[in-house]
């Protein structure tokens, strides 16, 4: 198939983007073996469903990936790992690029990159981009665009490539004039507060005064050169104050050089005939910065000046009779100022960090965004108004079908690891695409665009077909979910739906398809996109669909092709094969729920769709008569009736729920055996499902204290034999005894396995669902079905729930967007801003009644009874929107909480609110706006004034789409990841940093440049190198780090601001003062205005500016956020908690420096107090506080007795000076290690190698076991944050007692 072969190829280049503002293989850092780099969030973010590419794989017969901890030195068998990382690891070589009238210059290139990307670097380079129409000769040969480097016969090292202008056609003279406009705007922020191209902002540089790389070289020394360390008065403790403007501080380079005042398309477009035959592609209109206004021709040969103007058409050349290949050597001709402004432009754009530069694979939008000048570009207007066909990177001339790109993508061939990054690599490329096409059309539905494929039906059960993409709306047509909820229900089923594409992509089982999805919230409204099944719209849906059902449960059909598919994902997915009847009383199998529909396209593939229902429901929401639930649920007065029937269980909670059931079964089994070896005869009776139930009723495992009473070893190597017995069962070779056999039935039987002889539960998803019968013979299973999922929504409120925290602030921002969806519902386009400033007015401002200003004031029409027929999708024309008031809208915030949440809000307004639950107002206005996708204008908003209301309809400058879509995994790169991980943990850094850099190659090959995941490997990898000694390379991965934090995440997500705290670390550590403390400053106001000063991160964030201005004794200041620390933990952890006795010992030692030893004394005392009472008297940290009372109160000796003697001699009393020394940097960097989880543990060369011997034992025992045979279930590797916590050894995070790690 020959589209399959374009495919392979044009995959190929996406990683380096095909804009100018990609990053050019010239510029990468050269320690950047890898590219780029991250860190370790859990493996929740990483990947989707641990265990589901493995087991494909394994069905497949191809060679695994490196599992876990499966890649160690001791395992030369593994054929995935060695050789073909070196394949990817082709030693790179120099060739020389000739290029008109510049100097030659030498190229690093990697045999594996393509020809086409030499010509991004070149298009890229400060003294080659104004070219784009060229090709690259060898030898007076042509290179082909999309052919490797390796293919290229007589290529090496020092081989001369020379740069030969092309002529240009239409789509080449386009690319030129859009690539030139890039140039252009390459420093201009606007794209990224618009949200377009896949530009983002950053404003790191800001803070860093540019690159840390060369800073970071500096010399060390200048520790104690003046600083200075005054934080802006709004980050104070205590203070009140949360101004917004400093969330997008200004760029200096962001003040436009002005090259042209305007370049466009003219109106003398497109060339006549007879223009056409002289080689004239098209006309461009122009005004120079000295006003000089031009007509230029772009024509096969190049660009000039012709003689046309305005209102006069004279394609003739004008004087001076200049002809250029680009259009930039022209306008530099013609204008001085051009000249001289694009060279200044062009150097500043190159000497910005590549990660400021390169386009995201998706798309984040700003919620806020300063005022802007509109000006004019022809690119964006020609945008607008076309769909940019015929000069994408894409199939020249055509729409693109989606369906087909993305099912071939997953048909590409995955028997080895360069194989699986081409496709991974191809996957992810065409669905960020998809996703971005999808967002832009769901956009152009709701705002009128697009014409319906139904246009006589009312508006809410209209469809849209747009650039091969179906659109439906969020509406329950023709009462198909009525007995679900409704509309409720239909606008849940597509988040549902997308959450089972998600699982089974994951699973990605060779030969089931789904449908490109993504879920779209904009205006209101929710829109799903999906690609076209082959035939679909040309057949009924009765005849189309061969399994599953189109009525929730009563004509229900199979088809063994479909369960022989479905049946490979049930292990991993946990779905219980299962029987039900159709309308008939036939019994029919299937492997799903009953609303999966499979439909063999015209291509022959085999889809599955409406997977809405592929996890259990979540019966604390499910009222069935008839059916109690556990008396834990009952407790806490569940079950409660939903808005909707669609409640499930998340992936996660399921996975949770069966590692926990998993850990009873073991506990079960070894306890019997023990009881077995103990009593020496047979009680099986003792474990029978009557005998102990296994509910998790109680979080405190009720075998837990029986298993640990057992001599401790005596346990251990009772769930060893426990798992020796089950993997020998399970392999049904007829060894084991009966006896054992018994204890493995028992435990089963009693954890709800669906085998008796091994450990193995699912769930049956058409359990509870309304209208879905089961046959007779089936009774005995339905009833065990309906017990799991009974403890599992137990388990859910019995241990899952306790360990989370209600926020007031979400759950009133959702209650809040709740009610704004159908708000906006009834509000047209031209009353959008209007209608959103009230809103925010009636929801946060303090002014009682804001009046809503209608949109007829503008303009005055004489026809305004005519009735409109591009009404907004299910809305009636109204102005209700208008009327709402403050008390209104806080009376339904409260109600939809209560009904929705079940919580009960003690609030009727936003000021008392604020007052009760202590949240702010700048924190609510930022959750509204990133729900809903608002973008308002950056200024300070007075939202407590009581006469006049806090927004106008000029603070709303854009409303954005809310995008939800499935993530594609980089499967090798993340099980590289894992590895990495668990070498660090057990201790082995060098080990662990070379995985984590393998897969950081990885990563890139698949994702390119930019994505969350290289973000947290680049953390990881500055941690590491951070631990090792080498502080430049740590500062510069972590530098990346927080970049692609905020291009990927957002200015100040979450995560963002944990990066800039670890940046300010290892800046700290090379000396570089100023910028850690600016770096604290900025997370300390980010954290303000996301969360507030309450809340537990604080004190870390507080801990460590106080201990960084201690350091450069600022003492007082330093206090004050020292002080703010101890009192935030406290209130956290509880007076008595190990953190709070450092943050004691943290102030006492600034009490100290100040020489006031009263409060040194009492702080230090506390701590001590609570190290002795948590540690006891023998404890290592214990004994050093105490150690340090001591030298405290030897100071206080000492300085009283001077303070009495010169009270006794005045002023002639003989004192020796009293030395007050400033605290060391040493001592300084140390605190912050241990605040930050850093310890490192002083051993001498023996105990380390003995330490890692033994760490090497114990692994190869571990391996060994794991090796005989496969687990029953697949188990999760150590959280992430626990890698978090490593020292340069293994005990470091194992020492529970160790008070710095619980720092």
């Amino acid at each position: 198939m020959r589209w399959c072969v374009w495919l392979k190829k044009t995959c190929r280049f996406h990683a380096i983007g095909h804009m100018p503002n990609s990053v050019s293989p010239d510029q990468r850092d050269p320690s950047d073996s890898a590219l780029f780099l991250s860190s370790p969030e859990p493996p929740s973010v990483m990947l989707l469903n641990g265990d589901c590419p493995e087991s494909l794989k394994k069905e497949e017969g191809a060679a695994e990936p490196p599992r876990e901890n499966g890649l160690d030195e001791g395992e030369p068998g593994d054929e995935t790992t060695g050789q073909e990382v070196i394949v990817i690891q082709d030693t790179g070589f120099s060739v020389k690029i000739l290029a008109p009238g510049i100097e030659p210059f030498s190229l690093q290139v990697s045999p594996q990159e393509m020809v086409q990307e030499i010509h991004q670097v070149l298009m890229d380079r400060e003294d080659t981009c104004h070219r784009t129409c060229f090709s690259l000769h060898l030898d007076g040969n042509m290179l082909d665009h999309f052919s490797e480097l390796r293919s290229v016969e007589g290529l090496q090292e020092g081989s001369v490539l020379r740069v030969v202008e092309e002529p240009y056609t239409v789509r080449e003279a386009r690319i030129h004039v859009r690539h030139v406009r890039d140039l252009l705007k390459s420093l201009d922020p606007s794209d990224a507060f618009n949200g377009v191209d896949c530009n983002s902002l950053s404003f790191l540089s800001v803070f860093t005064d540019g690159d840390l790389g060369d800073s970071g070289k500096r010399k060390k020394g200048l520790e104690m050169d003046p600083i200075d360390c005054t934080p802006p008065e709004y980050i104070l403790p205590g203070s009140r104050e949360r101004p917004l403007c400093p969330l997008q501080p200004q760029n200096r380079d962001w003040k436009p050089l002005q090259c042209l005042k305007v370049l466009t398309m003219s109106g003398w477009n497109p060339p006549p005939g007879n223009r056409k035959m002289h080689g004239d592609l098209m006309y461009l209109f122009v005004i120079t910065a000295e006003d000089r206004q031009v007509s230029i021709t772009a024509s096969t040969r190049g660009f000039y000046l012709n003689q046309s103007t305005a209102y006069h058409f004279n394609p003739k050349p004008a004087s001076p009779r200049f002809l250029s290949h680009s259009l930039v050597e022209l306008l530099n001709q013609i204008s001085p100022t051009f000249k001289k402004n694009f060279a200044v432009l062009q150097k500043k754009r190159v000497q910005r960090h590549p990660f400021e530069r390169i386009a995201t694979p998706f798309q984040v939008y700003s919620w806020t965004a300063p005022q802007a000048e509109h000006a004019m570009d022809c690119v964006r207007a020609e945008d607008a108004y076309t769909s940019r066909l015929g000069y994408e990177e894409h199939i020249p001339g055509q729409t693109r079908d989606w369906n087909e790109e993305l099912q071939t993508t997953r048909e590409l061939p995955r028997k080895n690891l360069p194989k699986r990054l081409l496709r991974e690599r191809a996957i992810f490329k065409v669905h960020s695409d998809f996703t971005a096409a999808a967002t832009r059309g769901a956009m152009a539905v709701i705002d009128g665009n697009v014409m319906a494929i139904n246009p006589s039906e009312e508006t809410k059960m209209q469809m849209f077909i747009w650039n091969n993409i179906f659109f439906s709306l969020g509406f329950d047509v023709r009462d198909h979910y009525k007995d679900f909820g409704g509309d409720v229900a239909a606008y849940v089923a597509p988040t549902n739906d997308l959450n089972g594409v998600r699982t089974y992509n994951a699973v990605d089982v060779e030969g089931l398809y789904t449908l490109g999805t993504v879920v779209v919230d904009y205006r209101g409204y929710r829109v799903t996109a999906q690609s076209i099944i082959p035939g679909i719209l040309e057949r009924d849906q009765e005849q189309s669909v061969i399994y599953g059902s189109i009525d929730f449960g009563k004509t229900v059909v199979s088809h063994p092709r479909y369960l022989e598919l479905l049946e490979r994902t049930s292990r991993p997915l946990k779905i219980l094969r299962h029987r039900v009847l159709n309308d008939r009383d036939e019994e029919v199998e299937l492997c799903s729920s009953v609303e999966c529909k499979g439909i063999i396209g015209n291509d022959g593939r085999h889809y599955i769709l409406d997977l809405l229902r592929t996890f259990p429901p979540d019966l604390n929401f499910l009222p069935v008569p008839g059916e109690e639930l556990p008396e834990e649920c009952t407790r806490a007065g569940f079950p409660r009736a939903h808005r909707h029937k669609l409640c499930c269980l998340r992936q996660e909670l399921v996975d949770a729920f069966v590692e926990h059931r998993y850990l009873l079964f073991m506990k079960l089994a070894a306890l019997q055996l023990m009881q077995q070896k103990a009593s020496k005869v047979e009680n099986p009776t003792s474990l029978e499902n009557g005998g102990l139930s296994p509910s998790e009723s109680k979080p405190e495992d009720p075998l837990g204290s029986e298993v640990g009473s057992q001599e401790e070893g005596g346990s251990a190597s009772g769930l060893a034999k426990v798992k020796e017995l089950a993997e020998t069962i399970a392999s049904d070779d007829g060894t084991a005894d009966p006896r054992s056999r018994e204890v493995i039935r028992n435990a089963c039987k009693a954890v709800g396995s669906i085998s008796s002889t091994a450990f193995d539960i699912r769930f049956n998803p058409d359990i509870f669902s309304p209208g879905v019968r089961f046959p007779e013979s089936c009774q005995d299973e339905v009833r065990d079905q309906k017990q799991l999922l009974k403890d599992a929504a137990a388990f859910l409120l019995s241990c899952q729930i306790p360990g989370l925290k209600i926020g007031i602030g979400e759950l009133i921002t959702r209650s809040a967007k709740h009610i704004f969806k159908t708000y906006l519902q009834g509000v047209e386009l031209s009353g959008l801003s209007a209608a959103i400033s009230h809103f925010l007015n009636c929801f946060l401002s303090s002014y009682p009644n804001p009046v809503a200003h209608l949109p007829a004031d503008e303009l005055l029409s004489k026809k305004r009874n005519k009735r409109r027929k591009n009404r907004p999708p299910g809305a009636a024309d109204n102005t209700a929107w208008a009327v709402m008031t403050p008390q209104e809208l806080w009376k339904n915030i409260c109600q939809e909480a209560k009904n929705y949440f079940d919580f009960s809000l003690e609030c009727d307004s936003v000021d008392q609110a604020v007052e009760t639950y202590g949240l702010q107002k700048i924190t609510l206005l930022r959750e509204i706006s990133l729900k809903t996708g608002i973008q308002i204008l950056l200024k300070e908003y007075s939202f407590d004034s009581r006469h006049k209301p806090a927004f106008t309809e000029e603070d709303v400058l854009n409303i954005f789409p809310v995008v939800k879509h499935v993530n594609p995994k980089a499967s090798d790169a993340f099980h590289f990841f894992q590895s990495g991980q668990a070498k660090v943990q057990q201790g082995f850094l060098k080990e662990g940093c070379e995985l984590i850099n393998e897969a950081l190659n990885l990563f890139n090959n698949v994702y390119g440049a930019m994505h969350v995941e290289i973000c947290a490997c680049l953390r990881l990898l500055a941690r590491l190198h951070y631990i090792m000694g080498d502080y430049a390379e740590a500062l510069s991965n972590q530098q990346k780090a927080v970049l692609m934090s905020e291009r990927v995440m957002g200015i100040e997500h979450p995560n963002t601001i944990q990066e800039y705290m670890h940046l300010a670390l290892y800046c700290f550590a090379s000396s570089q003062l100023s910028t850690a403390l600016s770096l604290l400053y900025r997370a300390r106001y980010l954290m303000l205005l996301v969360f507030g000063e309450d809340h537990p991160e604080m004190a870390l964030l507080d801990n460590n500016i106080g201990l960084v201005l201690h350091g450069v004794m600022e003492y007082d200041l330093s206090l004050r956020f020292l002080e703010n620390a101890l009192a935030v933990s406290t209130k956290y952890h509880g007076p008595k908690a190990l953190k709070v006795a450092l943050s004691h010992h943290l102030v006492a030692r600034v009490y100290e420096s100040k020489a006031e030893f009263r409060s040194a004394l009492q702080h230090e005392k506390e701590g001590y107090t609570i190290y002795k009472t948590q540690l006891g008297e023998d404890h290592e940290k214990t004994k050093e506080s105490s150690e340090y009372l001591k030298c405290l109160t030897q100071q206080a000796v000492a300085l009283q007795r001077t303070m009495n003697e010169i009270y006794r001699n005045g002023s002639s009393a003989n004192i020796p000076p009293l030395k007050f020394t400033a605290p060391s940097m040493a001592s300084v960097l140390e605190q912050l290690n241990v605040i930050n989880g850093i310890l490192f543990i002083p051993l001498s060369q023996k105990d380390l190698e003995n330490l890692k011997a033994e760490v090497a034992r114990r692994h190869q025992l571990q391996e060994a076991s794991k090796n005989k045979a496969e687990e029953p279930m697949a188990t999760e590797p150590e959280p992430a944050g626990a890698s978090e916590d490593v020292g340069s050894q293994p005990q470091a995070a194992k020492d529970p007692s160790s008070p710095s790690l619980q720092g």
